[in-house]
């Protein structure tokens, strides 16, 4: 039996082989801190933070809040260095309080605004204090790279809702930002288009009826390259997406598949399972975005445009869904879907993860760090494509792993690694 769920939000469910549909399941689903349920259920007003503002997921997050009316405000607005459309941004939504976290332009931006009735903070601090705001109830994180993992800490310990666009805050510290979270009633929603599928799809069930989880993903424009082919990319090339218009360091993580092997380690945080239940189809039409399989053999597909305004929207309005601004998906116009296994000899990336989410500890914070590393080198021009992974693991196999951390032996690790990569580029330049 095949059954399709058009919802208002234009996000489409599929189920195959429909024997088991669950329970009537309507709160946080078990991996998620379902203990915020009762707290989530009610109708309130949303207070929201979005931090990174000016990037792809900010500005899309911004035409979401817009179309949702009043009962969603915008309260504080942060960006790293651009200045123009930080002060464009605090015009037409009118924040409280804005962040730039790029010290040195702070000036430029106060002659900017200094009409308007708003706080200017600066540097990463600045968004701490956004993080504990008393009238911010919503985080919504965009943010690039480790940078988002303090102000997230925050956010949990204040009991906070936060909605996560960035992999690495769960990546690096999953353990500590889940446990605090649960602590302090806080709840976290994903917004990365996998995960929120995955959220979607597993109110299908109980946790304990998951047999896997299954992450789509498009394969990048190198996909049906070989390794040989893969030493002469370019950086054009590497930023050529051939679905998803998005920032320079995600393209790059998407054409390596780093951003999927980000992904295992953060569905095995977010959702409470052990990676051995993680599985990757490569899916280039980004159509199916991620599949949870039960146990009696039902599968339930989270389907939809490749829009991120759509899982935005739901980590915004959660439990409810309200009509968007995503394009409904037209089944009648989908020539093909196809899936495949992505070759692991190609995309190192992924085999390495799965490794790095058993070691645990400061593993995956090495992990994520080397790469954030070696991805700015490629860009700088510094390394060939090839040499990324070949970065990530070379730390890895140098890093002595400790098991039980908090957080400053995370950013410790951080560190090293991005210490590390200069490194091990030095011993390149030198041979």
């Amino acid at each position: 039996m095949f059954l399709a769920v058009l919802r208002l939000d234009s996000s489409l469910l599929i189920v195959i082989d429909s024997s088991h549909l669950g329970g009537s399941q309507t709160g946080p689903h078990p991996g998620i801190n379902s203990h915020a349920q009762g707290q989530m259920q009610k109708v309130m007003n949303r207070q929201i933070a979005i931090l990174g503002s000016t990037g792809s997921i900010g500005k899309n997050a911004l035409r979401v809040i817009s179309s949702l009316g009043s009962q969603y405000q915008v309260v504080a607005l942060s960006a790293h260095s651009n200045v123009a459309l930080l002060a464009e941004q605090a015009r037409q939504y009118g924040p409280k309080v804005i962040c730039l976290t790029d010290e040195s332009n702070v000036d430029a931006l106060a002659e900017r605004v200094k009409d308007l009735d708003v706080a200017i903070l600066s540097g990463p601090k600045g968004l701490i204090q956004i993080a504990e705001m008393p009238e911010v109830d919503t985080i919504l994180s965009a943010v690039v790279g480790a940078a988002g993992l303090p102000f997230a800490l925050a956010g949990a310990r204040l009991g906070k809702r936060l909605a996560i666009a960035n992999k690495e805050p769960l990546v690096m510290a999953g353990e500590l930002l889940t446990s605090t979270a649960k602590t302090h009633n806080a709840m976290i929603v994903p917004i990365d288009s996998e995960h929120s599928a995955v959220f979607q799809a597993m109110q299908a069930g109980d946790h304990e009826e998951v047999q896997r989880v299954i992450l789509t993903a498009s394969g990048g424009p190198f996909r049906q390259f070989t390794r040989t082919q893969l030493q002469t990319v370019t950086r054009e090339q590497a930023l050529a997406h051939p679905i998803w218009n998005m920032g320079p360091k995600i393209t790059i993580d998407s054409a390596t598949m780093m951003n999927k092997a980000l992904e295992i380690i953060e569905a095995h945080w977010l959702f409470n399972l052990p990676v051995s239940q993680i599985d990757v189809l490569i899916h280039p039409e980004s159509i199916v975005h991620s599949l949870v399989e039960f146990v009696d053999g039902a599968m339930i597909a989270q389907m939809g445009t490749p829009d991120m305004c759509l899982p935005i929207q739901y980590a915004l309005t959660y439990p409810k869904r309200l009509t968007g601004v995503s394009e409904h998906l037209r089944l009648e116009d989908m020539k093909r879907l196809t899936f495949e296994l992505p070759d692991h000899a190609v995309f190192k990336a992924l085999p390495l993860a799965y490794q790095v989410a058993q070691t645990g500890g400061t593993a995956p914070a090495v992990f994520n760090a080397a790469n954030e590393a070696a991805v700015q080198a490629f860009l700088n021009g510094d390394i060939e494509y090839v040499r990324i992974l070949e970065c990530v693991d070379e730390c890895l196999n140098r890093h002595d792993v400790k098991a039980q951390v908090g957080l400053e032996e995370l950013v410790e690790a951080d560190l090293w690694a991005r210490d590390q990569v200069r490194s091990v580029l030095r011993s390149s330049y030198l041979q």
